[in-house]
């Protein structure tokens, strides 16, 4: 059937999009991503695509069913063959299967319907590991599928990504129960002794109720109800999320396991009842409880944004777009043992409104995902639309509007669509704020932010951490040194005197895709002269770049501000050690290798958080 349209469509006619919709989508692939790293879907001209099916030409795929075992991914063989080939040959993955203009939606306006209305989930290049196609024009490939809900197929395109001409299409491959619920992502709750988990299914309420079945390892287990979520396409602020890049995401899920004893260790697994009594279930996972807030034990958080995806196939890769998030997960998976909680302060995926990469990234960290909390932050690639509410008016978020980081991802907020939160783990209290909000004074979020920093009893949590995305604080990458700025200035104006006021130990910021420590300081000048050792009060607070975690690197500026006392052009994390109420180790490690090329301690004493410094105590008068 496919081929029957194919062949009565006029190849003159699959060249036209409406003007509109031509000028909107290229001023998004050029607008807010640049200094972050082409989205690579982006680059393939979807509107031009025509048909130029080669009848010596084939594209074979096998296995033809996948999980088989109930595995989430696996691999497949492609086999192909084009009479001729050239060097920009590619090869798309589709997912539905049917890639036809029978998908094509109202929203994409046209005078005649194109051959493709959708981006490919991921392409790679045809001789990517075939040196011999361009001579031979045979070549085979190794592509990973995850379970996505739905099925599969592969074409074959000439003409590069700029001009694609479809010479060969494969069968469908598919999962053996896509449906399925996978990718379990842990979340801490609103109080300190609940945790929640959420996870993505094919299943809506109408066609199966979901759970989570959990309770002490090798106890009891008790089932929790889950609420269930989605998005359609009209939900989406703009292209590629309304047009090129729309893909059904499915249904998102969430229950909550409460009144968890502290740090003991839990079993999980969740579940969907049919309405004829069979249960689909996941595979089973474990977590360990928080501890009580104050609770003296050794308690390690893992900390750094701009991570986005990536392949393990290296698919979708165009001049080294997230090279290091790979390196960064299975650094963090090989030492989850000795990881609590895990804070991705926001740019998580860079799907710029491409939504099938969401099950991407879901996929890539459910190692870590399933077994500890994994919180998140709001960032320009997450939320930022122009009439979308969103404090910077550009369009680094592909028409997303921060709807699928909202829908994807549980965090403990009053308002979905607000991201700013507080979350207590054990010794720790984290303020985690939106910069993509506006957060000056007066506001609502300034509000938020004096109250979670105010009310935190520093006696039994000493350890206060300011999180966010934008550098509110300080940076000398070459973006914000341009601009005479190093940061955000009206960030460090408005925010400085709260970090200064209730003695704020660190503020950890993303967005500069580097690494950068500042001395402790207050009003651009170190309170401290220490680099590695810090006994006694800050005096000021020490502010971090941590946006390492994937993206394509930032420059520093050539000037080397005297409050910035490390620098690093590398992908990397940090981690925060509490070892008690009176000694915190920080590290800086590298993504590549897992090593400390960083570090400093604090140790003091509840009385060192009490004495003032400058602008830390209240004004006083004659009176008083």
């Amino acid at each position: 059937m496919v081929f029957c349209l194919f062949r009565s469509w006029r190849w003159n006619a699959m060249r036209f999009l409406f003007v509109f919709l031509v000028i909107l989508w290229s001023q998004l692939t050029l607008q807010g991503v640049n200094s972050h790293g082409v989205q690579p879907l982006s680059l393939i001209s979807v509107e031009r695509t025509v048909v130029a099916i080669d009848s010596n030409a084939y594209l074979k795929a096998s296995p033809s069913v996948l999980g088989s075992n109930g595995q989430n991914k696996e691999w497949v063989v492609l086999e192909y063959h084009n009479p001729k080939p050239s060097s920009d040959d590619w090869i798309g993955v589709f997912s539905p299967a049917n890639f036809s203009a029978s998908t094509c939606t109202s929203e994409n306006k046209m005078e005649s319907l194109p051959l493709l209305c959708t981006a490919p989930i991921k392409f790679q290049y045809a001789n990517y590991t075939s040196s011999k196609y361009v001579h031979t024009g045979n070549g085979s490939l190794k592509l990973q599928l995850i379970k996505q809900r739905s099925d599969f197929s592969f074409a074959l395109f000439s003409g590069g990504l700029s001009n694609p001409k479809l010479v060969a299409m494969s069968h469908k491959v598919a999962f053996a129960n896509p449906n399925a619920p996978v990718y379990p992502r842990l979340a801490q709750g609103k109080s300190w002794n609940e945790m929640a988990v959420t996870w993505t299914s094919g299943y809506s309420i109408d066609v199966a109720h979901p759970f989570v079945e959990w309770g002490p390892k090798g106890g009891k287990q008790r089932q929790s109800p889950a609420g269930t979520l989605t998005f359609t396409q009209s939900t989406m602020c703009g292209p590629p999320a309304r047009t090129v890049g729309w893909r059904d995401p499915g249904f998102i899920h969430t229950g909550f396991m409460n009144e968890l004893w502290p740090n003991l260790l839990y079993t999980y697994k969740i579940g969907h009842r049919l309405d004829n009594g069979k249960i689909v279930w996941s595979q089973a996972y474990q977590f360990r409880a928080p501890p009580y807030p104050g609770q003296d034990s050794l308690q390690r958080v893992v900390i750094f944004g701009d991570m986005g995806k990536e392949e393990a196939d290296a698919s979708n890769v165009y001049n080294d777009y997230q090279p290091g998030s790979l390196n960064t997960t299975a650094q963090l998976t090989k030492d989850l043992e000795n990881i609590d909680l895990v804070f991705n302060i926001g740019d998580l995926c860079y799907a710029n409104g491409y939504i099938s990469q969401w099950d991407q990234l879901t996929s890539m960290i459910e190692p870590i995902a399933s077994q500890v909390p994994y919180m998140i932050a709001s960032g320009n690639h997450e939320r930022d639309w122009p009439g979308s509410g969103s404090f910077y008016q550009n369009m680094d978020s592909g028409g997303e509007c921060g709807v699928l980081a909202e829908t994807m991802f549980y965090y403990p907020a009053d308002n979905r669509a607000k991201v700013w939160y507080s979350t207590d783990y054990g010794m720790f209290r984290f303020c985690v704020a939106d910069t993509e909000h506006d957060w000056r004074e007066g506001t609502e979020q300034y509000n938020f932010i004096e109250h979670c920093l105010a009310s935190v009893d520093r006696q039994k949590q000493p350890w206060l951490i300011f999180l966010a995305h934008r550098v509110l604080g300080y940076s000398s990458g070459d973006f914000y040194a341009n601009d005479g700025s190093f940061g955000e200035p009206m960030g460090r104006a408005n925010l400085q005197k709260l970090w200064q006021k209730y003695k704020v130990d660190i503020v950890i910021s993303g967005h500069v895709h580097n690494y950068e420590r500042t001395c402790p300081v207050y009003q651009n000048i170190c309170t401290r002269k220490e680099k590695s050792f810090y006994k006694g009060s800050l005096n000021g607070t020490i502010h971090v770049v941590a946006g390492g975690g994937g993206a394509s690197l930032a420059v520093f500026s050539t000037i080397q501000p005297t409050w910035s006392i490390f620098r690093d052009y590398d992908f990397g994390f940090v981690k925060l050690t509490a070892f008690d109420h009176s000694n915190l180790l920080f590290e800086y490690k590298k993504s590549s290798d897992g090593k400390v090329y960083d570090s400093f301690k604090i140790s003091r004493d509840y009385r060192d958080i009490l004495a003032c410094t400058v602008d830390s105590c209240p004004p006083t008068t004659l009176a008083t």
